[in-house]
């Protein structure tokens, strides 16, 4: 039976990915509180992907799909989320300069009629950056795009020229692992396009 994909993440970068691959979708953000329950970056993507997956799956009662994501960027295995304001941007973009750091992708998708979770993965792209002047830092920060990123910093945008080497799946380090998502739902016989589960070998 085809469902709906639903989208339980306000990002644009997110919309954007799946718009890409083609995909039919709905947004419809969790609006929950989050809570982690760790310090650990890979943990805490975990859990608010799964939280964000069930808040919204728990609000519809149609067949569907429904993804939840989070992303965070560690330096030296701690957090950095979105910046506070832009000293803590500032601060944060200091230490990404010239060293190397990880973005980790929490995904979970549940299906809303058999309350199944169908995916629940982390996937972790290796960053390394080139060094970056203060003055350039304060410069990139007044365009305003880092203040609602992880890490503060947009890999396909002003940061580019930065960007020494990545390890991993690019399209993590945007803000969703699609190539991991679609490969994670083919292995459970789910043809993304169609929506059709296949029977089970």
């Amino acid at each position: 039976m085809k469902r709906k994909l639903i989208l339980a993440s306000a990002s644009p970068r997110r919309r954007e990915i799946l718009e890409q691959l083609g995909l039919a979708f709905e947004v419809c953000p969790a609006c929950g509180e989050e809570k982690i329950t760790t310090e650990d970056p890979e943990e805490a993507v975990r859990e608010l992907a799964l939280q964000k997956a069930r808040e919204t799956a728990g609000r519809h009662g149609e067949p569907a799909l429904v993804i939840g994501a989070d992303t965070v960027v560690a330096y030296q295995g701690k957090i950095l989320g979105k910046p506070a304001d832009e000293e803590d941007a500032f601060r944060m973009l200091r230490l990404l300069s010239g060293s190397v750091h990880m973005v980790y992708t929490g995904v979970a998708v549940i299906d809303t009629e058999s309350g199944k979770i169908l995916a629940h993965f982390v996937e972790g792209t290796q960053v390394s950056m080139y060094p970056m002047t203060e003055k350039w830092i304060r410069s990139y920060i007044h365009t305003g795009e880092p203040m609602d990123k992880a890490g503060a910093y947009a890999i396909q945008g002003g940061c580019m020229p930065f960007i020494r080497e990545i390890r991993g799946e690019y399209m993590n380090v945007v803000g969703f692992p699609a190539a991991r998502f679609c490969q994670e739902l083919l292995y459970k016989g789910i043809d993304l396009l169609g929506q059709e589960e296949e029977e089970e070998r």
